[in-house]
């Protein structure tokens, strides 16, 4: 059963629709349809898109970091499109791409180094409400990183926080990028995988 967002997409017209549609079949081979939902209003879609470029271009802290994060934030909030999609740029971005595959049962996996779990458990607990963080654990993440990690890390869980609860708000699920390049499954919460 094919799944509908929560409002229809909106047609991508004129020449500022004809460059994002162009850049993004270029980008990941189709038009993603987050785009057509956000396209009722493009200056939230620009903003959006601006942001999220500015965000890939921070440098202080590791990059799989930031990846694993950014997708337990979409483990625990349930966001399809964003576990997909960042999954899918772990292997573009030439990361540890079973480790990305664990990240949804980051908890049982034997993958994780303690810092990456710390990672992930720090990203999880800032997407509660209200947030979790413990001191300890800011310690722990400030001693192995330094501050401009952590400040970075940090606000790179609040953008995948952002773009998340959106997604799901709007009923915008998987596009299927991971699949359509033929990567396996991602693990499932709770469940042993073998491959």
């Amino acid at each position: 059963m094919e799944h509908t967002t929560r409002i229809p997409p909106a047609p991508i017209t004129g020449l500022k629709g004809a460059l994002i549609t162009r850049m993004a079949r270029k980008k990941l081979g189709t038009v993603p349809t987050a785009l057509g939902i956000f396209w009722h209003h493009p200056k939230v879609l620009m903003a959006s898109a601006s942001l999220g470029q500015k965000v890939q271009r921070w440098d202080a802290c590791d990059e799989a970091l930031k990846s694993y994060a950014h997708m337990a934030v979409a483990a625990l909030i349930g966001c399809s499109w964003c576990l997909d999609f960042n999954y899918f740029e772990a292997r573009n971005k030439g990361l540890d791409v079973e480790k990305a595959r664990q990240v949804p049962r980051w908890r049982e996996a034997e993958v994780f180094t303690p810092l990456e779990r710390d990672v992930l458990e720090y990203a999880e607990a800032m997407s509660q409400t209200p947030p979790t963080v413990t001191d300890e654990l800011v310690d722990r993440l400030h001693g192995a990183l330094g501050s401009a990690a952590l400040v970075e890390l940090t606000s790179v869980i609040a953008f995948a926080n952002l773009s998340t609860r959106s997604n799901v708000a709007l009923g915008i699920e998987s596009d299927g990028f991971a699949a359509a390049c033929g990567m396996p499954r991602l693990a499932e919460r709770g469940v042993a995988s073998t491959g």
